[in-house]
């Protein structure tokens, strides 16, 4: 059973970028048709889909998040990481990673890891 682990600072000061890591073990992020997504929950909001990295490598992102985001993955390490630059105290979030099987929709998510952005 696949298992993802996010990682990263909790406390990000205004205006830098925030780097996230998620490690997954139980299997590989190349394995055929599976995204691997970042996902956020702002305190008092709903999920918010920031994109993927899909098993080939490519990358898709939200409009809201496309012009300041980066998600890359290390293979060799099987993890998948998340870059986030210009942070305002609106992206204090619960960030979460997790994989979809495409249009069978998600089937696997981390427990989440909170970050805070303040000065």
């Amino acid at each position: 059973q696949v298992h993802l682990q996010e990682s990263g600072p909790g406390l990000v000061k205004p205006s830098q970028t925030l780097s996230l890591t998620c490690t997954v073990s139980g299997g590989s992020i190349t394995t055929d048709y599976y995204y691997w997504n970042w996902i956020r929950q702002p305190p008092g909001k709903g999920l918010e889909w920031i994109g993927y990295i899909y098993y080939s490598g490519t990358t898709i992102y939200s409009p809201s998040f496309k012009s300041r985001t980066s998600i890359s993955r290390d293979t060799s390490k099987n993890q998948i990481s998340l870059q986030l630059s210009s942070v305002t105290p609106e992206d204090t979030a619960m960030y979460y990673c997790a994989r979809q099987r495409g249009e069978l929709g998600y089937d696997s998510f981390g427990q989440g890891t909170q970050v805070t952005v303040s000065s």
